[in-house]
């Protein structure tokens, strides 16, 4: 087949029927948009797992009175504590925070930016803790049923469970984004299918004569399945630059103080890249097979 008459045959048929052509345009690229949306979605909840796992670490509050004895954990039940943590399998470092410690981590780290509950902290007696840091954050249950009932123990916090709360509203982020897309996947689909049709039916004499003249099935359809195909590649590019845009406009103005204060790990423009790169096979390869399943089943010609 000429390249030169199929281009032609093409772009025919896209001017031909150009307001269905920019409809399936449209709802192709809000589908990608979405389902790009979810898949970084996805992104966000991995990479979020994965730097707060590996800053991961159980920490143990001391009772009060150990809290106001023992500033430097050298006593018991403290120093007991300290070494048998350290005995643990598993276990990178203890690290004691007393009490001046942990006012003073409280003003310059967790605080910093709320002057009053600094304020408040500085005149609050905060209880002493043992820092513990893992390998693994499977580590967690087992050190929490051997410490939260010993001696000088007041209460064990795990931050695993802070982690999983916010990957769990990334994942919900993400389930919401691709029912989206997969409604509009279903509309994009038979847009396609209905462009096909009413391209081959709008083209019927023509290919009647063609295959007269001992054109094949295959030549007289490839123009209309290719004009699915760059349909749907036109809604992948305009989901791509979507996708672009959405970092600085929606996801750096949401999160971007987050990402400032390394509270989250920032979405960079690979990830998009990478993103984009899913996304667009897919919309050209789910065109070309619908537009091949109509001419197969529903254009006899």
């Amino acid at each position: 087949m000429r390249a030169g008459f199929l281009f032609g045959e093409v772009s025919e048929g896209l001017r031909r029927n150009v307001t269905m052509t920019i409809a399936m345009i449209l709802t192709t690229a809000v589908s990608l948009t979405m389902l790009g949306g979810g898949l970084l979605a996805v992104r966000i909840a991995d990479k979020t797992e994965q730097y707060f796992l590996d800053r991961l670490e159980v920490r143990l509050y001391l009772t009060e009175d150990v809290s106001a004895t023992d500033p430097d954990c050298v006593n018991d039940p403290c120093r007991t504590l300290m070494a048998d943590l350290e005995a643990v399998d598993g276990v990178e470092n203890v690290q004691y925070l007393n009490r001046d410690a942990a006012v003073r981590e409280a003003k310059e780290k967790t605080f910093k930016d709320q002057p009053e509950l600094a304020e408040y902290v500085s005149e609050t007696p905060l209880p002493a803790s043992l820092r513990v840091k893992m390998t693994d954050a499977s580590l967690y249950p087992t050190i929490y049923e051997q410490f939260y009932e010993r001696p000088g123990v007041g209460m064990v916090r795990n931050d695993k469970d802070i982690v999983d709360r916010l990957v769990s509203l990334f994942d919900g982020l993400r389930n919401a984004a691709f029912g989206m897309a997969l409604l509009q996947a279903v509309a994009a689909l038979l847009l396609i299918a209905n462009m096909v049709q009413i391209a081959a039916f709008t083209r019927r004499t023509e290919v009647s004569i063609m295959r007269l003249v001992g054109a094949t099935r295959w030549y007289t359809q490839l123009p209309f399945l290719l004009e699915a195909v760059a349909a749907a590649l036109a809604g992948g590019l305009l989901a791509t630059v979507g996708l672009f845009v959405a970092r600085p406009l929606v996801i750096d103005r949401a999160l971007g103080d987050l990402f400032a204060s390394n509270v989250f790990p920032q979405i960079t423009f690979d990830d998009i890249f990478t993103t984009a790169l899913m996304v667009m096979p897919v919309g050209v390869l789910f065109a070309g097979l619908t537009a091949y399943a109509t001419l197969r089943w529903y254009v006899r010609e």
